[in-house]
């Protein structure tokens, strides 16, 4: 049985989870930005140039999802990114599901 793999859809899919990637490490570098704001470890010039750059960051992203016409791509891996944290989260938060689970199999 032979597949039929429609070439657009696996590039979208394929820039799809890269960009969901790339806003992750982004989201991650925002709060480590806060984080290091709230801290006082930053000069003011220091906080304008990370606020520029990750304004820049944004951007670049928006502009490449808009260009490539992936933006639902991006969401639906993103949501999908999510579900598999959330339930990883769940299973340590509440060791008793996990462990129940791994019961049953």
């Amino acid at each position: 049985m032979a597949i039929d793999i429609n070439e657009n859809n696996l590039k979208h899919g394929l820039l799809g989870l890269v960009i969901a990637l790339v806003e992750i490490i982004r989201d991650s570098l925002n709060l480590q930005a806060v984080k290091r704001m709230e801290g006082g470890g930053l000069s003011e010039e220091e906080v304008e140039r990370l606020g520029k750059a990750l304004q820049d960051i944004d951007r670049a992203i928006e502009e490449v999802k808009k260009e490539q016409g992936i933006t639902e791509s991006v969401e639906s891996v993103r949501e999908g990114l999510d579900d598999v944290v959330d339930d990883v989260f769940d299973k340590l938060v509440d060791p008793q599901r996990w462990a129940e689970e791994n019961r049953d199999v």
